[in-house]
């Protein structure tokens, strides 16, 4: 979930440990918090009172691996500093998470007391949170493309981190876009706010552009060419933009027109997709609770290309490891291991 945002600019280093400072004041005062650093980009994990049978290395494994999948599909984790606020709460698993851009944009999200590894490993919610810090601020009319993104580029994230089946991934995709798919009385992206519209119709917009970038490029770019060059024009959680500004950054980066002609087509109107048409060109086969891929269907290579990126973005350098530095405890704005 992707809530209103404003943004508060780090200008200068003074700046920037200020922020820190009341970052740190925010917590309750017997909280610990373990920083995460990836690349150039760090995140501050503190975890609310309350009981979590998880030990702490599993929880930090867990914020580990979401934030690489997201730094390996970006080329970078979206944004210098982030803070992740864990909320203890009954049962097993991960839920109810947020993101916001303001104080230097923050996630919270809900664990479940008897959480195990195993639910963190199949966790991806927290990855779905850190891909919305990737695009900017916009018009609550576009939330579809929000929410969108975060769906979308989240199980690629994943299986390209070798953190989820790619047989798996394909079989969720193919079974759930469908409710993306406009219904009676739709009027577009912009205007029908059901829940089935704003995320699955958001994946779907994502779907459509990704495959039409990789055929108009030759299958050299994809949407995440698009989508990094918005990350790199400055477009990240922290700023607020007009969508027709980022589509039009994302479109620069890929060298064709894509995101904003199709944004035209489906905005106002129920634009109509042929799914089963489109797995049939890219070969992919349901078959009970799994999928066949199908290498001779004409868009194989494309499927491919989605799937794993393109040799621009699979460069060992676009997945930047991370590091935990362990029992750092930030009291009252003061820093002591």
């Amino acid at each position: 979930m992707y809530e209103n945002r404003r943004t508060i600019r780090i200008l200068t280093p003074w700046l920037f440990l200020l922020a820190l400072f009341v970052a740190a004041c925010a917590y309750p005062a017997d909280t610990v918090t373990t920083t995460v650093l990836i690349g150039n980009s760090r995140i501050d994990v503190a975890t609310e009172e309350g009981a979590l049978h998880a030990s702490k290395e599993d929880v930090m494994k867990w914020v580990q691996w979401s934030a690489e999948a997201v730094a390996g599909y970006y080329g970078r984790f979206p944004v210098p500093h982030t803070s992740l606020r864990i909320i203890p709460t009954t049962g097993a698993g991960v839920r109810g998470g947020r993101t916001w851009g303001d104080r230097g944009s923050h996630i919270s999200i809900h664990v479940g007391a008897d959480t195990t590894w195993s639910d963190f490993a199949d966790d991806w919610m927290l990855t779905h949170e850190m891909i919305h810090l990737a695009f900017p601020d916009v018009d609550d009319r576009h939330h579809w493309i929000e929410e969108g993104i975060s769906v979308y580029v989240e199980p690629f994230a994943r299986v390209r981190a070798h953190h989820m089946d790619v047989n798996q991934m394909w079989f969720e995709v193919v079974r759930d876009m469908p409710k993306g798919l406009p219904g009676p009385g739709d009027e577009g992206l912009d205007h029908t706010h059901t829940w089935g519209r704003t995320y699955w119709g958001g994946a779907l917009f994502c779907l459509l552009a990704d495959i039409e970038i990789h055929e108009k490029t030759n299958n050299q770019k994809g949407l995440q060419d698009a989508l990094r060059g918005i990350l790199d024009a400055g477009g990240n959680i922290q700023q607020d933009w007009e969508l027709e500004k980022a589509l039009s950054a994302g479109d620069q980066a890929t060298g064709v027109a894509v995101l904003v002609p199709l944004y035209e087509k489906m905005k106002d109107q129920p634009y109509p997709v042929d799914l089963p048409a489109i797995w049939v060109k890219l070969g992919i086969e349901r078959d009970g609770d799994k999928v066949r891929f199908l290498d001779s269907a004409p868009q194989a290579k494309i499927r491919e290309a989605i799937t794993w990126g393109t040799p621009q973005t699979q460069a060992p350098a676009s997945a930047p490891k991370s590091s935990a530095l362990e029992n750092l405890t930030i009291f009252a704005g003061r820093t002591t291991r």
